[in-house]
């Protein structure tokens, strides 16, 4: 079995897990999260290929964390997890990427991301659930950071911090690739 198989085989049993735990029909989950029942039947038997957005509008409606869908079950006490051993969820045409690095345990979670920017690209995202805040850190580079159509610059060695349940875009600036630490802090109970 090689790791996309396993991934995709530990994803449909969280999601199929959640959706249970919730009490939702695939029908209801899809209305829910506007993703098309085939494509959840799909997942939920470790078929098809979810797109980055899906995962996240499937977190929202479960009322979990990304990671929680992604992760399997070992906790360890320290977890060191390298960038190039997590695959990236969302993939730019120019090159940007995302990955999911962990997301820490407790009442309320904090889901941990890399992200690198190219200059010009963008990835909106849908607001998320109430409770939910983001921090975004550069650490290299230039990005403009969209909330409610209202743009923040934000540059190496800056950090920002909202409310994610509004609209926001997260986009690269300057004529070099941003590089960002961002932090997604989950209200209680929901990872």
């Amino acid at each position: 079995m090689t790791e996309t198989d396993a991934a995709l085989r530990t994803l449909a049993h969280n999601v199929r897990t959640a959706r249970t735990r919730a009490g939702l029909s695939l029908d209801e989950l899809g209305r829910r999260a506007k993703v098309s029942k085939g494509a959840l039947v799909a997942l939920e038997k470790a078929q098809g290929n979810p797109n980055f957005a899906t995962l996240v509008r499937l977190a929202d409606t479960l009322g979990v964390s990304v990671s929680a869908l992604m992760e399997g079950n070992a906790e360890q006490r320290v977890r060191v997890v390298a960038a190039d051993a997590v695959m990236p969820l969302w993939k730019g045409e120019r090159g940007s990427e995302a990955r999911l690095m962990l997301t820490t345990g407790g009442p309320a979670a904090t889901e941990v991301w890399r992200w690198t920017l190219e200059p010009g690209e963008e990835y909106p995202s849908h607001p998320h659930q109430a409770g939910v805040t983001e921090t975004v850190s550069v650490t290299r580079g230039e990005m403009v950071l969209v909330v409610d159509d209202t743009e923040y610059p934000v540059a190496a060695g800056q950090t920002a911090a909202f409310d994610a349940d509004a609209t926001h875009t997260y986009r690269g600036s300057g004529a070099d690739t941003c590089h960002l630490i961002m932090t997604v802090h989950l209200p209680p109970g929901a990872a």
